[in-house]
C-alpha cells in the first residue's frame, strides 16, 4: 500500500529542498540577520525622529538670528534688558504686579 499524502501536492512542493533553502533565508533577513526588516524599521523611525528634531532646532536657529539681529539696536537691547531681567535706571522704581489668578504663563 502506498501513502496518499506523497502524492499531495503540499506534499511535493514542501519536500523540494529550494522552498526549503528560501523558506530559511527568508526567515533569516526577516527575523535574524543584522539588518532584518525588524532592525530596518527601528532605524526608520529614529531616522524620522532625528529629521523632525533637526527641523525643529533650524526653526530655533531662524528665530534666534532674528533675535540677534533686534538686539544690534541699542533700543532694542533697552528693551529686551528691561522686560527679561527687570532692569531699571537710577531714578527709576520698578513695581512687579502678580494677580493670584493670572492667566498668563510664567517664564
Amino acid at each position: 500500500m502506498k501513502s496518499s499524502f506523497k502524492n499531495n501536492p503540499w506534499f511535493k512542493f514542501l519536500s523540494n529542498k529550494y522552498v526549503w533553502v528560501l523558506l530559511f533565508f527568508t526567515i533569516w533577513m526577516v527575523f535574524l540577520d543584522n539588518y532584518s526588516y525588524f532592525d530596518h524599521q527601528f532605524l526608520n523611525d529614529e531616522i524620522e525622529s532625528l529629521e523632525d528634531n533637526a527641523a525643529y532646532y533650524r526653526e530655533e536657529i531662524k528665530k534666534d538670528q532674528e533675535n540677534i539681529r533686534q538686539l544690534k539696536n541699542p533700543e532694542q537691547i533697552e528693551k529686551y534688558a528691561r522686560e527679561k531681567y527687570y532692569m531699571k535706571k537710577d531714578s527709576e522704581d520698578i513695581y512687579i504686579i502678580e494677580f493670584e489668578n493670572d492667566s498668563l504663563e510664567q517664564e
